[in-house]
């Protein structure tokens, strides 16, 4: 299981955005958030948010083995990682970032965007 989104009832707020990037990079970027809130032309007031499913393509891709199931979530294991990016291109929502020491990084199921949606769009099962 992990993140679910329903489209119903997101306002397009962005406050997961914010809270992810404070939470996991300790800075206010929603560029560099690990999901990504956007709105659907030509349905005004519909916003949909792309979130890593944890489906493993990432750690498919990379060739070091530096991408460890954990439980349910995929982590980067940096001692492992030699900065390839094989699995930014893999990711098919495209939520696999590169952080400034270049390094990849991707949702670690941490439940900040949970917390934080004031109006239940996220949810954790």
């Amino acid at each position: 299981m992990g993140l679910i989104f329903n489209n119903e009832t997101c306002s397009g707020c962005k406050a997961c955005e914010l809270v992810c990037t404070l939470q996991n990079l300790k800075e206010i970027n929603p560029s560099k958030a690990m999901l990504h809130v956007y709105g659907k032309f030509p349905d005004p007031g519909k916003y949909y948010v792309d979130i890593c499913d944890q489906c493993g393509a990432c750690a498919e891709a990379c060739p070091q083995d530096a991408i460890e199931l954990k439980g349910q979530t995929y982590r980067i294991n940096k001692d492992k990682c030699d900065k390839c990016m094989a699995c930014v291109p893999a990711c098919p929502v495209n939520l696999v970032k590169v952080d400034d020491d270049g390094y990849p990084y991707k949702c670690i199921n941490c439940k900040q965007c949970v917390t934080v949606c004031p109006r239940d769009a996220l949810t954790f099962e």
